[in-house]
């Protein structure tokens, strides 16, 4: 049997039929006559020397090879649309369509977009706030941040600044508990968002690294890290703030960092993009301008005595 593909606008027209099993609706969705779809698919059967389709009196079903075919097809026509799109978005040197995770995208991005904005206003910046692994291709995305151990591979990946944790509150209630043993009657507020860090950087291990005695106590308790730094905004508790997410209320003010020691996690937030585009001119300004933000707050780590977990 010759190995010689059929032309692409028949397989276009049995994809579509394939996915909605009616000629009709593939040729509305394809934007041609239902008797020129139908020729399309009775040209593709005459190419393979079988039915793709039972014909019945008022619908249509997959025969055989119509079954082998179809999801083929359709993943098919999904990786090419999704390389077109790929293709397109090089030629674009103004859309930055960037994915980062609810918490940095509300503490971290959000804050300092004015400035990038001002610095950069040949960029459109797009967001998509998710911890969804998207697909650079299939989503149409230009850049992700995430935090975590990496690796990953075949992709640009630039770890960014020293990820620590440590205890962070308001002004008033760090007058009100200004030892680590006081800290330890206060309201704890718990962030479960770094959970998975192994080994774990939790208020035991803080407390460990004080050489304080501590009990689980009832403070409040959140699965988002951006609504844990909320509460401790609000003055609810104080919370192990991220470096990411707390820095910024830190230098101004707004939260305070009461004491020297910090819990180096292990795990970073990463710049990634498709290994190769990451000098294209949009990803690069924003590349550039995220380590020159990083920069601003340097001073804040400096001053820390920042241990790692895992040699305590």
């Amino acid at each position: 049997m010759p190995d010689r593909l059929p032309p692409l606008t028949a397989l276009r027209a049995f994809d579509a039929a394939a996915r909605h099993m009616s000629f009709a609706k593939a040729a509305d969705e394809l934007h041609v006559t239902p008797a020129a779809l139908s020729y399309q698919i009775k040209s593709l059967e005459e190419h393979l020397g079988a039915p793709l389709f039972r014909r019945l009196n008022r619908a249509v079903e997959l025969t055989e090879a119509g079954h082998a075919l179809a999801p083929g097809a359709k993943d098919g026509f999904q990786i090419l649309a999704a390389a077109w799109r790929s293709a397109e978005r090089l030629q674009d040197n103004q859309t930055l369509t960037v994915t980062a995770g609810p918490a940095f995208t509300a503490k971290w991005l959000a804050p300092r977009l004015y400035e990038f904005a001002q610095a950069h206003p040949e960029v459109e910046l797009r967001f998509s706030a998710s911890l969804k692994m998207m697909d650079f291709g299939r989503d149409a995305i230009d850049v992700a941040i995430r935090f975590g151990y990496g690796p990953d591979p075949g992709l640009y990946s630039l770890s960014l600044a020293e990820e620590w944790i440590a205890p962070v509150m308001t002004p008033e209630l760090a007058a009100r508990y200004p030892t680590p043993e006081s800290l330890a009657k206060a309201p704890l507020i718990v962030d479960h968002s770094i959970d998975f860090l192994d080994p774990p950087c939790d208020w035991a291990a803080w407390f460990k690294a004080m050489n304080v005695e501590f009990s689980e106590g009832h403070g409040p308790q959140f699965s988002q890290a951006d609504h844990a730094v909320d509460a401790a905004l609000a003055g609810v508790g104080v919370v192990l703030g991220r470096r990411a997410l707390v820095v910024k209320d830190v230098a101004e003010g707004r939260l305070v960092l009461p004491f020297s020691t910090a819990l180096g996690t292990g795990a970073r937030f990463r710049f990634i993009c498709p290994e190769g585009s990451e000098n294209r001119p949009q990803v690069k300004a924003f590349r550039d301008w995220m380590l020159a933000e990083i920069d601003k707050t340097a001073a804040i780590t400096a001053a820390l005595n920042v241990i790692s977990v895992s040699k305590m």
